[in-house]
């Protein structure tokens, strides 16, 4: 398993002449901002066999800590979201105005 940390023996300073780079392998790529039309939904961020969602809108928030298989699992959930959002909206107004 890779390790971001270095253990420092005692007598022997750390060089630069070694010019490997350094790589820790991401299953799910980098992470990936998610967004919903002009909407910022939230983020994507790789975790184990998966990627986790981070919310950045209140609207959002049901689906934050929520693990997914894949970023386009996270982003049609987000789209659910809205989509459901916006028909029980609806839905609402029209009960509103019968009652008037």
């Amino acid at each position: 398993m890779h390790s971001l940390f270095a253990e420092r023996t005692p007598g022997i300073g750390l060089t630069t002449a070694d010019p490997t780079p350094v790589s820790v392998p991401s299953p799910g790529g980098p992470p990936r901002v998610i967004e919903i039309g002009e909407i910022t939904a939230g983020i994507a961020v790789p975790e184990g066999r998966g990627v986790r969602f981070f919310s950045s809108a209140r609207d959002f928030d049901g689906l934050d800590g929520t693990l997914f298989r894949t970023t386009e699992q996270a982003t049609r959930a987000a789209r659910e979201r809205v989509r459901s959002r916006a028909h029980t909206g609806v839905g609402q107004d029209r009960a509103r105005l019968r009652r008037a």
